[in-house]
């Protein structure tokens, strides 16, 4: 929402769509708010009940654009692809796909059950592809540019020991990043990943309100001593969807906080 005296921002997607799947989290939110404040009409998928969208709706639609909820499991490949269609034939073809929907089990290699492996990655890795493809096959059919950006995770290359699950999907969907990006780039579609440290939101701020030690030992290991905020993230989805930015295809934009930097169990003391 536009504060009292703010000035909007330039409508730098005016007549473009995005489309964010999990949509209702704290960073899929921040993200649909933000590509709205700079012109975009947004379209928001997730798994909760039509109500639980109201309010995002309601701010979306004080910022003039075009908008719409669906409910939608992404881990269901004709799901996804009638979404995607159903944006299309409202708002218009999706130009900036944003795949963001995640689920995480906090659980280590000994006791994590089958179903929930296997449910886990058919959000974090399968669901992000369905959306990524369905969406950019549209592209191709209307011969339009895009972006596509992945949220992924630091996870994706450093080992924890009890989210296997999710540190396996987001490694894959770093490769997937990677091998849709040499394909597509001839045809003028960019696919990257902002891949988040530590965020004191969503998935990983839900298990730190239960855990507040968790948060603390966490907050001790980054090397800024800061934790990220939501719309932080959505800022650097922002920056990779900017048409000016031609050239970043392929690439991981980490913003770790410079997890990445230091040891196991660094305390920086």
């Amino acid at each position: 929402m536009i504060a009292k005296g703010e000035q909007m921002p330039e409508p730098t997607f005016k007549g473009q769509v995005a489309i964010v799947s999990g949509g209702l989290g704290d960073i899929g939110r921040a993200t649909a708010i933000e590509l709205a404040r700079h012109g975009a009409a947004v379209a928001v998928g997730d798994i909760r009940p039509a109500p639980r969208a109201e309010s995002l709706l309601r701010q979306l639609r004080e910022l003039n654009v075009g908008c719409r909820y669906d409910r939608v499991d992404v881990s269901d490949a004709a799901a996804v692809r009638g979404w995607v269609g159903a944006v299309a034939a409202d708002l218009g073809t999706p130009t900036l796909i944003v795949p963001n929907a995640a689920t995480a089990t906090v659980a280590d290699v000994r006791t994590i059950t089958p179903e929930q492996w296997s449910r886990e990655l058919r959000v974090n890795l399968d669901g992000a592809f369905h959306l990524a493809q369905a969406a950019v096959l549209r592209l191709l059919e209307a011969k339009k540019p895009g972006r596509v950006v992945f949220l992924g995770s630091w996870a994706a290359h450093a080992p924890h020991t009890f989210i296997p699950a999710y540190c396996a999907a987001k490694a894959g969907l770093r490769m997937l990043c990677k091998c849709m990006a040499l394909e597509l780039s001839p045809f003028g579609i960019l696919v990257n990943e902002v891949a988040p440290g530590y965020v004191d939101a969503g998935l990983s701020g839900r298990i730190f309100h239960e855990q507040p030690q968790m948060r603390q030992r966490a907050l001790e290991q980054v090397p800024i001593r800061q934790l990220i905020e939501a719309d932080e993230v959505a800022r650097q989805v922002l920056h990779l969807c900017d048409p000016a930015n031609r050239h970043m295809t392929g690439t991981v934009i980490l913003m770790d906080g410079g997890l990445s930097l230091v040891p196991p169990n660094y305390t920086g003391k």
